[in-house]
Formats: structure tokens, C-alpha cells, sequence
């Protein structure tokens, strides 16, 4: 199938695609949501722009081609994870009741044909419109302010003694919800970029990274998104702006042209975007579907 750019772009408030996520909006044409289509008939192969390329050597989220429901003022993108027993997400790009039912519906439906554990319907809404939960996509542009080096205890992690690099271990361990136990043996097998480290009384206490910039649809330098935590025991000392900071001097300097997040509305990470001065491009929140099982 193809889609129709005048059906899709007026449903589309958020710079969001199925399987690649948020996109920059130069980035945001037919032709970006079209190679998703093709990333799903070719055994899921990754597009060379995906930020997930990273991390496997197949994708593991595909769109259900035959699926899309795509008419005026309504598209329906459904998706396939095997992971975990199976989710089906379906993207609603629509502002309509019509299209939050259909969405329902077609995922419930297809949760039973693909045999997945799980539905959700993912929604969007634009920047001006007030959101109290889900994520916020942000935009950092780098060409728009200096982001200058800082004095501190943030360095990259190669650069600390050995004594100081063998606490990261700990640090991972603790922090392995967010992600930092399988950052870790990424770190330990050579495979990631730099990753930056913030650290107290000869300990590591906070991290981000890596710090990779890969080319994106259009060819633009992205700084890809990061792993970024603090201790518990160590949150409230500004560690977390320090860790910011350097990651943004890092990104500025070695070439990159923006960088997109995805924040929980309310959240730490959203309080520190926000107040670092970074471009609100709308919001994404999911919503599981009910099973008849």
C-alpha cells in the first residue's frame, strides 16, 4: 500500500513514526512512514537511520502492513513485537472518538490473530495542547546556543582510575531498572561510545551515555538518545544538570545538529528539559486494551 500525505499529515501532531519513534520535523514526510513499510517485507531488516540498529542485528518491532486502516481524517498503524508473548500496538492518527474506538478495536483483533499477550493504543497530541501524563517529545538544537564545557566531577568513564572505573559495576547494579545492568555489558564488550560519569568520594554515582551520533532520514548529525540516572542516594545535588550539560557539550562539539528525547510528563527528567530550555514538540501516551482472554 501507500499512503496518502494529504490523509496523513493533517492526523499527525507529533513528529512520531511506528517503530522509529520521534523524528525531527524536517524529517517528518511520506517517504519516512513509507520506509517502515518496506523495513516489514524484508524480514526486519533495520532502516539505516533506526536508533535501535545499536543494539541487535534484527528489529524486533515491525508494522502490520496489511492491517493499516488509512482514510480521510483517520490512519490506523498497527505493530508486532514477539517479545515478552507478544504486543500489538496500534498508532492512532486521528483526533476523532471514531478513531480512539477503532484503534480499540483493531488492536483487540489483532492481539487474538497474532496470539500477543498484549494491546495498546498509542495516541498523540500536539505541543499546545495541555498533556498530565504520557511522554513529552523534546527537541534540543544545538545550533541554537553554546553549550560550553563545565568544571566538575563528570568525566568520561575511561578517563577515571581503575579504582573508580570498578564501581560502575555497583552503580549498574543498582541502577539496573533503568537500563545501566545491560549498558554495562555493552561498556564491558567494547560496543557503545563514550558513556560520561559523574563521581562522588571515588564512586561512580551517575552516568550518561553512550554518546554516539549516527546521520538520520535527510542525513543530519542526531545525537542518539541516552541512558542518563543518578543514585538515589546522591538526587538533589544538581549531579543530574552536571551529567546534562556534559552530555549536550559533548553532543555540540563533536558535530551533532539536535537530539530528541522522550520525557514522562511531570517527571525529573521532564522538570530538567524544561527548564534547560528545550522545544516542546508534542505528546505521546499509551493505553493498554483490554483482552477478552
Amino acid at each position: 500500500m501507500r499512503f496518502r500525505w494529504d490523509w496523513l499529515r493533517p492526523v499527525v501532531p507529533v513528529p512520531f513514526v511506528p517503530t522509529i519513534g520521534p523524528v525531527h520535523p524536517s524529517v517528518l514526510t511520506e517517504d519516512v512512514f513509507a520506509d517502515t513499510l518496506t523495513a516489514a517485507s524484508t524480514d526486519r531488516l533495520f532502516l539505516r537511520y533506526d536508533k535501535d540498529i545499536r543494539w541487535s542485528d534484527s528489529k524486533d518491532e515491525a508494522v502490520l502492513v496489511e492491517d493499516i486502516v488509512h482514510r480521510p481524517r483517520m490512519t490506523l498503524i498497527p505493530t508486532l513485537s514477539r517479545r515478552g508473548g507478544g504486543t500489538v500496538k496500534v498508532h492512532a492518527y486521528g483526533v476523532t472518538d471514531e478513531t480512539a474506538l477503532a484503534a480499540s478495536e483493531l488492536a483487540q483483533k489483532l492481539c487474538a490473530v497474532q496470539d500477543a499477550r498484549k494491546g495498546r493504543v498509542v495516541r498523540f497530541l500536539g505541543p499546545e495542547v495541555p498533556a498530565g501524563r504520557g511522554a513529552r517529545v523534546q527537541l534540543k538544537d544545538f545550533r541554537a546556543a553554546p553549550c560550553p564545557a563545565l568544571e566538575g566531577p563528570v568525566h568520561p568513564f575511561g578517563e577515571w582510575p581503575r579504582g573508580v572505573r570498578d564501581t560502575f559495576a555497583d552503580f549498574a547494579r543498582e541502577m539496573a531498572a533503568d537500563g545501566f545492568a545491560f549498558l554495562y555489558e555493552q561498556m564491558r564488550a567494547g560496543k557503545v561510545g563514550p558513556v560520561l560519569t559523574a563521581v562522588v568520594g571515588d564512586r561512580v554515582a551517575g552516568a550518561i551515555g553512550p554518546m554516539e551520533i549516527r546521520p538520520d532520514a535527510i542525513g543530519a548529525a542526531q545525537l542518539m538518545p541516552q541512558y542518563f540516572g543518578v543514585l538515589p542516594t546522591h538526587r538533589g545535588l544538581g549531579l543530574g544538570r552536571l551529567l546534562w550539560r556534559a552530555a549536550m557539550h559533548w553532543g555540540q562539539s563533536s558535530g551533532a545538529t539536535y537530539q530528541l528525547l522522550q520525557t514522562e510528563v511531570g517527571g525529573p527528567s521532564d522538570r530538567l528539559c524544561r527548564s534547560e530550555g528545550l522545544t516542546s514538540l508534542g505528546f505521546v501516551y499509551s493505553q493498554a486494551v483490554q483482552l477478552g482472554r
